[in-house]
């Protein structure tokens, strides 16, 4: 194996255009997503409303997603990316007007919250396209020998963004108001929008024209299931995601918890995501490729234990803290994943996989939301999450048990192949 480069994947120019256009459609992702749940359980004062954001985009997502593979690996991925980009930017705009001073005077709070709840909806409908084609896409920018450092940079761009977006999202909440910053984050997607044609159209690599959308649809989730390696390592993050993550109601902790309102509530989000990119730059100097299946245990496993404490946590430090030890896990767990999926997944099936991704993992974070949101309604906030941090100690257990496929990964030997191929 040649000696690591951690910038292998930063020399490739089309790379670099593709993390900057990735750092603007989160960053504004992640403000956005920052300022609907501020705005709605500002207007309802009910934390279940929380959960049904959450179920309104998990539904077209999931459901969305077996199709949306399909669809990916038979299209050309730059011009469907940029479609999915510009479709974004109608929700971005529509959140701008529903929040302007003519709407809240003229319509009811009821019918705002429905029109918030319909327009996540339709973003549901573009997230079970958005995982697929990114998945698709960095793969068919780098070549497979610095798959694991793309999927690095990938992530840490991803993470990087969320923290500043988050952050950046709670205070302009206080400075500026939720309808400016909405205004903000539609000229960030529109940013992205531009950037998405400096990349070049790329090859269709799945050349089964004639395959049907069920036969497709049916390889695709065949592949999934009978490798016990990815379906594995996608069960562990859907569970933490699932039931031990907790940002669908971090509001209600900011307001009634810790009492430190809208700042508080951002540091809270971007505490989390600042432990991830951290240890994802430090991924790119220290690779993941060895004990591959050790690492992903060990990291979904202290995530857990963090979240039990943030839960128990009646401090905002001790909450920081907390939060940012479950993000250097949930940094770890991450960039191994993506790893174990770029290099175990054929060209041909990268946007059904991606799809079945999007169905574990992508779709877990509204259907935890809505877990999130019944449960703090039930127990409360804080037994909430404490009770998803167990049942992710559980689950790693677990899977760590029965999986002596992925407890014994090791990636080493599929990076030489790819260095071989390339």
């Amino acid at each position: 194996m040649t000696k690591n480069d951690p910038y292998a994947a930063l020399r490739i120019k089309e790379f670099n255009i593709f993390l900057l256009l990735r750092f603007a459609l989160v960053f504004g992702w992640s403000m956005q997503f920052v300022v609907i749940e501020w705005q709605v359980y500002s207007l309802t004062k009910d934390e279940l409303s929380l959960g049904i954001i959450g179920a309104c985009e998990f539904i077209p997502a999931f459901f969305m997603a077996p199709f949306a593979g399909h669809i990916v690996d038979r299209k050309e991925k730059r011009n469907l990316f940029a479609l999915i980009i510009a479709l974004f930017s109608l929700i971005s705009f529509g959140l701008f007007w529903l929040t302007s001073e003519h709407i809240e005077a003229s319509w009811t709070t009821n019918n705002i919250v429905l029109a918030i709840y319909g327009l996540v909806f339709f973003g549901g409908i573009l997230r079970a396209f958005f995982g697929p084609t990114i998945f698709s896409l960095i793969a068919l920018l780098v070549p497979k020998s610095i798959y694991p450092n793309a999927a690095t940079w990938s992530s840490s761009t991803w993470k990087g963004a969320s923290v500043t977006g988050a952050l950046v999202g709670g205070f302009l909440i206080a400075w500026i108001g939720v309808h400016l910053t909405l205004g903000i984050i539609f000229s960030l997607v529109v940013v992205a929008l531009i950037l998405v044609f400096l990349i070049k159209k790329k090859p269709i690599l799945n050349t089964k024209t004639n395959e049907s959308v069920k036969e497709s649809l049916k390889v695709g989730l065949e592949f999934v299931f009978n490798d016990k390696v990815i379906l594995g390592a996608l069960t562990l993050d859907m569970i933490a995601v699932l039931f031990g993550g907790a940002v669908a109601i971090f509001a209600v902790f900011a307001k009634d918890i810790l009492d430190v309102g809208s700042e508080g509530f951002g540091v809270l989000n971007a505490s989390l995501s600042l432990g991830s990119i951290l240890t994802m730059l430090a991924t790119t100097y220290l690779p993941i490729t060895k004990n591959t299946g050790k690492k992903l245990l060990i990291a979904v496993f202290g995530f857990g234990l963090a979240m039990i404490v943030f839960g128990a946590s009646k401090l905002f430090w001790l909450s920081i803290i907390a939060l940012f030890v479950a993000g250097v896990f949930d940094g770890i767990s991450m960039v191994t994943r993506q790893t174990i999926l770029q290099l175990k997944t054929p060209d041909e099936m990268r946007g059904r996989v991606g799809a079945v991704n999007s169905m574990f993992v992508g779709s877990s974070n509204e259907l935890g939301a809505l877990e999130s949101g019944i449960a703090a309604k039930i127990f409360g906030a804080p037994l909430a999450v404490i009770l998803g941090g167990c049942a992710t100690l559980i689950t790693v257990l677990t899977i760590g048990f029965k999986n002596p496929s992925l407890r014994n990964l090791d990636l080493r030997k599929d990076i030489e192949m790819h260095e071989k191929e390339d």
